[in-house]
């Protein structure tokens, strides 16, 4: 695209004159008075607000009167627009002018009541170009490889509404699955995290970073971005304070995803956010410059990438995104702004048949977790993966910690999503490399990882092979050396993952678990060779059941609850038959929902089942209503545990069953007035008849009945221990939510 700069320079303070050039001839001056300037701004300030914005459909003639006005400023009588305009592959316009200007919609700038920026083969890309100095100056050469995209989606417990980010991060996987797309997520959504992953990866290795959140405009009147905290709260961000997160290490492009992130507040008395990341030295900003829906934010982002990760221009990569949004009846089109020093605006990788190009180098994750028997993936992929966003800061946090736990164990009731979990996790740290077992592991399979890992060279797999194949040496010696700094994985950090590790490698011992007779020579080895080698390789189990942690070792439990109704709706938008609008009978939806009771995995069996006309469905949801154990295989096993358990422990489940929402230890020991209430506790948490979870306020533990009991536990209580439960929790809920730690009681 041919480049155009555009210069509204102010002379006097009531005299401005406008430039025009390129890089061929002279450039073209005029004068401009600057009432018509001050009548401009005005007229825009009353129609272009937020507010009528908001009340015009696509296609408006308002909006296309004003940008008529618009055109007819800067094309004048000598028609410099006309000049430059209708040459393919288009044109890119440099506007540099003051801030009551420079926030202007030039967007919307229209001819012939069509507008420009969207026109066919030959659109114009308006471009606030901020400064004089080029942070990449001369030509840039495109990387041989796909793209590389930092991810960055920050959700503060609290906020409302809460973004699909899971949706954005799948639609851009999807949009570059042709060409491929080195997507890597920060998962804290703390500007910390990004300081330090940014530094990780080091200067120049991403050519995006993406930040998708919320946006407003601060006490002070500047632009503010909505990150979390250490522990998920809210925290504000200045652009200073993300440049400063930055460290001089900016992408090619920086997309600040939120609303009135590309705004300039008070009529452009204060800067942008995304001016402002210019100023602190980005190349280039894209940003929103009023409110944006979720859906249009994503749909923009996806085909941005599509064309980047194609080899498009960022100029015309950008063109591209626009008129997909328009061409789509989209109303908010005109509201992505681009801000820019005076880098080029040039390809970032090579298209995908150039000779010698990289290519990905990691796997997806659900492939690791495959069926035996099928070959299928039997987890959530990572464009399906919702919610869990606590869980996987904590365990992160957990598994990248340098003198922490060896082991996380990921426990619950079956369905709860906790292989899918590990699956996220092990795409969250792409720097290692993985090796899943699933189900039984001895000593023949644990010597599979030798084919499971891609060692760097070839050499060190079959030292690593020789090794485990020496039986003569205890197999403690043998990982030791393993992992050791001078040894086959000495350089090469690794995740070993035992899934469904209740099957085959936990025994029941005195109503309990503990690992298996061949499970005990390997875990505990594998634990304390990570341990004492000071290796970054950790293990990550699944299993429904606890277990004592090997001596010597360190182990974290995380315990999975029920989805919450945000998580809910979130998986539901990506079912077919189950999402709401589709054409599946209101009643039948419902009740599916309602009888899957927040597991993830009975809704995808359910969504697979609901359409099919060859089926009594209302029979079948019927049936599942009335827990028929075939339909509910774990309901099966619920019965069984809770029959397993004594009479004082189930009793405490059916008092507690009364909340139906997750509540913290004190309420339970409220409710269960019992000398042995933290035994029984910890052990109903063990055996996962009581979801565990962690209150994201507070970073206490909270307890919950999981669904799949409650209607085996209501029979247990007669109404008056009911109606004392109920009582019981009122009053302590009431002195923890409410009135707080020594006021006294106020509920009777």
């Amino acid at each position: 695209m041919k480049t155009y700069e555009l210069e509204i320079f102010e002379q006097t303070s009531s005299y401005c004159e406008l430039r025009l050039s390129s890089a061929e001839g002279p450039p073209r001056t005029r004068g401009l008075d600057k009432a018509a300037i001050d009548e401009l701004v005005a007229m825009v300030d009353r129609d272009y607000s937020e507010h009528a914005v908001a009340q015009r459909m696509f296609g408006s003639p308002q909006l296309v009167e004003l940008g008529s006005k618009l055109y007819g400023f800067l094309d004048g009588d000598e028609r410099w627009l006309a000049s430059i305009l209708g040459a393919p592959p288009g044109s890119t316009l440099r506007i540099t002018a003051a801030e009551r200007l420079r926030h202007l919609p030039w967007e919307l700038l229209a001819k012939d009541g069509a507008y420009l920026t969207t026109a066919g083969p030959s659109p114009l890309l308006p471009v606030r170009a901020i400064g004089t100095n080029a942070a990449l100056s001369g030509l840039v050469s495109p990387g041989n490889r796909p793209l590389r995209v930092l991810f960055m989606a920050t959700s503060p417990e609290g906020v409302q509404p809460v973004l699909n980010y899971e949706g954005e991060e799948a639609a851009i996987l999807a949009a570059t699955t042709r060409t491929g797309t080195d997507l890597v997520v920060e998962e804290s959504g703390t500007l910390d995290g990004l300081r330090f992953l940014n530094r990780d990866y080091g200067e120049g290795y991403f050519d995006v970073l993406h930040l998708s959140g919320h946006a407003t405009i601060g006490e002070d009147g500047r632009p503010t971005f909505l990150v979390e905290n250490e522990v998920g709260g809210l925290s504000f961000a200045t652009a200073d304070q993300i440049a400063q997160a930055m460290a001089g290490h900016w992408p090619r492009l920086i997309f600040v995803s939120g609303c009135l992130t590309g705004n300039a507040p008070d009529g452009g008395t204060f800067p942008s956010m995304s001016e402002s990341l210019i100023r602190a030295g980005a190349p280039a900003v894209l940003g929103w410059a009023l409110p944006v829906g979720d859906i249009s934010a994503t749909d923009f982002a996806a085909e941005l990438y599509r064309a980047l990760a194609d080899g498009e221009r960022l100029d015309r990569a950008i063109v591209e995104a626009r008129h997909h949004l328009f061409a789509r009846k989209r109303g908010n089109w005109h509201l992505l702004r681009v801000y820019a020093d005076r880098s080029p605006l040039a390809p970032m990788v090579t298209p995908l048949n150039t000779r010698g190009r990289a290519r990905l180098q990691v796997r997806p994750a659900d492939q690791e977790f495959l069926d035996p028997q099928t070959r299928l993936s039997r987890v959530a992929s990572r464009a399906t993966f919702v919610g869990r966003r606590r869980v996987i800061q904590r365990c992160l946090r957990t598994l990248k910690q340098p003198d922490g736990a060896e082991a996380l164990v990921l426990q619950g009731m079956g369905g709860l999503g906790k292989s899918s979990l590990a699956s996220r996790l092990l795409e969250r740290m792409p720097t290692h490399k993985r090796a899943v077992w699933y189900g039984r592991v001895d000593m023949t399979k644990f010597r599979e990882l030798t084919t499971k890992i891609a060692f760097p060279t070839m050499d060190l797999q079959i030292e690593a092979t020789k090794l485990l194949d020496n039986e003569r040496a205890p197999l403690l010696i043998r990982l030791r050396h393993l992992l050791d700094v001078d040894g086959p994985l000495g350089q090469t950090p690794c995740l070993f993952v035992f899934d469904d590790f209740e099957e085959g490698n936990l025994e029941e011992r005195d109503g309990g678990y503990v690992l298996s007779a061949e499970m005990s020579g390997i875990l505990p080895a594998l634990l304390q060779a990570i341990r004492e080698t000071g290796s970054p390789s950790r293990v990550i189990i699944t299993s429904r059941y606890r277990f004592p942690t090997p001596a010597g070792t360190g182990v974290v439990v995380e315990s999975l609850e029920t989805l919450t109704d945000i998580e809910q709706a979130k998986k539901l938008a990506n079912l077919r038959n189950l999402r709401p609008g589709s054409p599946l009978d209101t009643d039948i939806r419902q009740r599916s929902v309602d009888v899957a009771a927040g597991n993830p995995r009975l809704l995808d069996w359910l969504d697979l089942i609901v359409a099919d006309v060859a089926l009594d469905i209302d029979g079948l949801i019927t049936a599942i209503e009335n827990e028929a154990d075939r339909f509910r295989r774990e309901t099966i096993l619920a019965k069984n545990l809770l029959s397993s358990q004594s009479p004082d422990l189930r009793k405490m489940l059916a008092k507690v069953n009364v909340v139906e929402l997750p509540i913290p230890a004190e309420t339970v020991t409220v409710i269960h007035d019992h000398p042995d209430a933290t035994r029984h506790i910890k052990r109903a948490a063990e055996l996962g008849l009581l979801e565990e979870g962690i209150d994201p306020e507070t970073n206490h533990p909270r307890y919950f009945v999981s669904n799949v009991l409650r209607p085996l536990v209501r029979p247990l209580i007669i109404d008056d221990e009911h109606t004392e439960a109920c009582a019981a929790a009122a009053r302590s809920l009431y002195q923890i939510w409410v009135t707080g730690p020594g006021t006294p009681e106020a509920v009777s």
